[in-house]
């Protein structure tokens, strides 16, 4: 297993940010017989442990495939975090990186919550370090706190609300409309879409994510010139000159809807290429193209993929099965407090089921990985 280098944007309280580094591994690619015995056993180990796996968009298309065939789930941040939370599994495996694992057990305190790779983390999460996110928060007592899910349990206990991108616009209004002031973290696309849409006063954390910061702007208009007809379906955590150019604006499952409803042949998605998989299976007939991430000539540092989100691998979910490695667990008082702001979300989930996009159930099975 080979790493590479990441380097994300690490913002300062004083406006200023730095360029840090962190790492991620990247698995070795099973042949085609390992692949099917890897399936088999990881199957077989779920059942075995009670266990039930649920795993995000962006990880490598076989663990999707597997979570759908033994009854997990494939979805959002949102529907991760109800689906966990109901199910009546004892263990929890979360493919996805760790803030997912932490909401995990900040919902089921009594189940078994692991993760394929404890290492596979998110620039937003890392760009948001909990001390100098909760000064950042003393020093604008008078606002309401609303975080984005991709931060850490640390973040989440200072925050009043916590929100995914597919129901953050309905909370915001929310709020707005009481008259409260947003102070918001820690994707500062995402938090200045939600502010131009809502009109609420947002004050912004200045973190960003590697995958989406990467779409520009003119290539995407380049793009759109050779492909006229094509629908442009963008995630809210993109650049606002991507952002602009959208058909659909929306989350994942948004924007898994808007291509299988769509009646456009094509396709243009800013998203995690990492979807690709799901929407093949869920529009087999529809053609889907990639977002630039780079100009003539340069070089992408995500290239559309996370890359803590590609070391999520059928191995790892055996490893953490058969030797019971990589659980996550929040500690008291951090999970109760953080339990907080994760509930009101759910809650008005609950009580406005019309605000967010009812996940898709349907399987298409041995269409290989996107």
């Amino acid at each position: 297993m080979s790493e590479r280098a990441v380097d994300y944007t690490l913002p300062a309280l004083d406006g200023s940010e730095r360029i840090a580094r962190a790492w991620a591994r990247v698995p070795a690619v099973p042949s085609p017989a390992e692949r099917a015995a890897l399936m088999a056993r990881a199957a077989e180990l779920l059942r075995a442990n009670d266990a039930v796996l649920v795993a995000h968009f962006y990880v490598d298309g076989d663990i999707q495939d597997l979570a759908l065939e033994t009854g997990g789930c494939v979805a959002d941040s949102l529907e991760m975090a109800r689906f966990g939370r109901d199910h009546p599994a004892s263990t929890l495996v979360v493919a996805g990186v760790r803030f997912m694992g932490e909401t995990a057990a900040i919902l089921s305190p009594g189940k078994r919550v692991l993760m394929p790779d404890l290492d596979a983390t998110c620039s937003l999460d890392l760009g948001c370090p909990p001390d100098e996110f909760a000064a950042f928060c003393d020093a604008n007592p008078d606002r309401t706190v609303v975080v984005y899910a991709n931060t850490s349990a640390a973040v989440k206990a200072r925050a009043d609300w916590m929100v995914t991108s597919s129901i953050a616009l309905a909370i915001v209004r929310h709020l707005a409309a009481r008259g409260e002031r947003i102070l918001w973290a820690p994707d500062r696309h995402l938090g200045g879409y939600i502010a131009r849409e809502t009109g609420a006063d947002m004050l912004l954390w200045n973190g960003a994510c590697v995958v989406h910061e990467e779409f520009k702007g003119l290539e995407l208009e380049l793009l759109r010139a050779e492909h006229p007809d094509a629908l442009v379906v963008v995630h809210p955590e993109s650049p606002e000159a991507v952002v602009a150019q959208a058909d659909v604006v929306g989350s994942t499952s948004q924007l898994l809807k808007a291509v299988i409803e769509g009646d456009a042949p094509e396709y243009i998605v800013a998203t995690d290429n990492g979807i690709f998989h799901r929407m093949r299976q869920l529009a087999p007939g529809k053609t889907l193209i990639e977002a630039p991430t780079a100009g003539a000539g340069a070089t992408c540092k995500s290239c559309a993929h996370c890359p803590w989100m590609a070391m999520n691998a059928v191995a790892g979910v055996i490893d953490c099965l058969e030797r019971g490695s990589g659980e996550i667990t929040v500690p008291e008082p951090v999970r109760t407090r953080a339990l907080v702001p994760v509930e009101r979300m759910l809650a008005f989930a609950a009580a406005h089921p019309e605000s967010i996009v009812a996940a898709y159930r349907g399987h298409v099975p041995h269409l290989g990985s996107a």
